[in-house]
């Protein structure tokens, strides 16, 4: 499709998602009848096509972020002109802001819509939702004339399968001494030069005469790209599979980020949340979380890269020094957050009240604020190494990764 196609069809389909959802909360048809603490008639359970309904909701917008979470920032990306070197340098600021204004966006979901959803109805939350995706899209569409645009030059995973399927076949022959002698079909300022890493993929550039070829539109014989590969395109494969433990790495890191919205928000439902008159909503105490990654890369851009180039002539750390210091913040993180559950639980093994622990919801702050700084290394460091050092014709499968 094209990174400018698939951002506008997956941002309607996300739309369309949290559209239903609005109806789906507004329509008694469609949820149960809501339970009434003390009544004694029991709750009634939702019908299967009440939670068909949800659940193709939850599909859709799972769909649609996939599609717009992997295409945006390489289409961002794309408009940067990588061999201007003033650009390539907006290129690295545009990482920290393109993440900074989707934490404005979270905070903005976390407070505001967490409050409408609980002191007006979860419909007006979710309506708001739908209807600011369409402003955005609009907003997208009305760039279309000024973008630039990268030509799609077919699936990569297509690519990488013609690889090694190739290599495979070709295992047994002998590859020859030098580089030069491989197949190469890319004009000379097109290529990607040969590397002696992954040996092994080179095979799938090995030419064994009119065995590699297959009769073309013209009734000519032309390569066929399941038995000969470019050099080019065997080191687009290998570009990827160097990417491949720097993001098995931060699998881990993910996973932490999943328990902060989800176990940290259930934690938070048991401990008390008031503060002077006011309950704090459990939801909303991710504001830490996204409040850190705020303020980590606001001082970030706007202090330590100005002093560290000063200083060291540096613009700030590198992609993996970043990865490596969210990494760590993760792993203070997790401490803090074991730290704050043994608490809790010797806490709650006291209690007479099971509903409200006498712990007050601050103890959970410093994991979020760990976490928090972590994800603003780790995110802009990760998106920018797998955006700058996969193929071009690759950016959304990286970033998809």
């Amino acid at each position: 499709l094209g990174r400018y196609l698939t951002i506008a069809i997956f941002a309607l389909v996300q739309a369309l998602g949290t559209g239903l959802l609005a109806v789906s909360t507004t329509l008694p048809q469609l949820r149960p009848p809501p339970c009434v603490a003390g009544s004694a008639a029991p709750c009634e359970e939702a019908t299967g096509l009440q939670m068909g309904v949800l659940y193709v909701c939850l599909y859709l917008i799972a769909l649609g972020t996939g599609g717009l979470k992997s295409s945006v920032s390489g289409f961002g990306t794309d408009q940067f002109d990588e061999r201007d070197d003033r650009e390539r340098t907006a290129m690295g600021y545009f990482f920290n802001r393109f993440f900074f204004i989707i934490s404005v966006g979270t905070l903005l979901a976390v407070t505001v819509l967490v409050y409408i959803q609980d002191h007006i109805g979860r419909s007006w939350a979710y309506g708001i939702c739908s209807g600011t995706m369409l402003v955005a899209i609009a907003v997208f569409l009305s760039g279309t004339r000024r973008y630039r645009y990268k030509r799609s030059s077919g699936s990569p995973v297509v690519h990488i399968l013609q690889v090694l399927v190739a290599a495979t076949r070709k295992r047994g022959l002998k590859r020859p001494l030098t580089a030069a002698a491989l197949y190469e079909d890319r004009p000379e300022d097109a290529r990607i030069p040969h590397t002696a890493q992954f040996p092994c993929l080179d095979s799938a550039a090995v030419m064994a005469g009119e065995e590699d070829n297959e009769v073309g539109p013209h009734g000519r014989p032309v390569p066929n790209p399941w038995k000969l590969c470019s050099v080019s395109r065997v080191e687009e494969v290998k570009m990827v599979s160097r990417l491949m433990p720097v993001w098995a790495t931060t699998i881990l890191f993910w996973t932490i980020y999943a328990q902060m919205i989800t176990f940290s928000v259930e934690q938070a439902t048991t401990m008390d949340r008031r503060m002077g008159g006011f309950e704090i909503p459990a939801a909303s105490l991710t504001v830490f979380f996204v409040g850190a990654i705020m303020l980590t890369l606001a001082v970030y851009d706007r202090v330590f890269i100005p002093l560290c180039r000063n200083l060291t002539g540096r613009p700030g750390f590198t992609n993996l020094e970043k990865i490596g210091i969210g990494l760590v913040l993760s792993i203070v993180g997790m401490a803090a957050a074991a730290f704050c559950e043994k608490k809790r639980l010797a806490v709650a093994a006291t209690a007479t009240n099971g509903d409200v622990l006498p712990i007050s919801v601050f103890l959970l702050t410093p994991q979020f604020l760990l976490v928090g700084a972590g994800e603003a290394f780790i995110y802009t460091g990760q998106l920018d190494f797998f955006i700058t050092r996969s193929p071009k014709s690759m950016k959304t499968m990286s970033t998809g990764l």
